[in-house]
């Protein structure tokens, strides 16, 4: 089992940056292809990136190809969602989660769940 804790959001202006972080209790990080979802009000909870356990491998949504970056450090047991080119429609309740079998984009993959963290982009 593993918990997740992010940080990181805030409000920003349109065109602007965040470094989104999630941290992971355990010593079993590195077991864990770790993804980051966000959810706007009314809307369902929507794939935003996926890295898979050593690192190699990153996945993004279309909507944020070529503006977000995930990272991973094991190490420090630690995921990472660089942001940059902010829209106000990347406004939501951002959240990173642990896929114990394997990576993708579907949330059913996804076995733990942080709490979340918001970020608003104003315009």
């Amino acid at each position: 089992q593993v918990q997740l804790v992010e940080t990181g959001g805030g409000v920003v202006q349109a065109g602007g940056s965040l470094r989104l972080s999630c941290a992971a209790s355990g010593r079993t990080f590195s077991s864990y292809d770790m993804g980051w979802f966000h959810q706007a009000p009314g809307k369902e909870r929507e794939f935003v990136a996926t890295i898979s356990r050593s690192g190699g491998i990153t996945r993004y949504a279309d909507s944020v190809k070529g503006r977000f970056t995930i990272s991973r450090d094991n190490a420090k047991n630690t995921v990472y969602l660089e942001m940059n080119s902010l829209k106000p429609e990347d406004t939501a309740v951002y959240y990173c989660a642990a896929a114990p079998r394997a990576p993708g984009t579907t949330l059913t993959l996804y076995d733990y769940w942080g709490q979340g963290t918001q970020v608003t982009v104003s315009s």
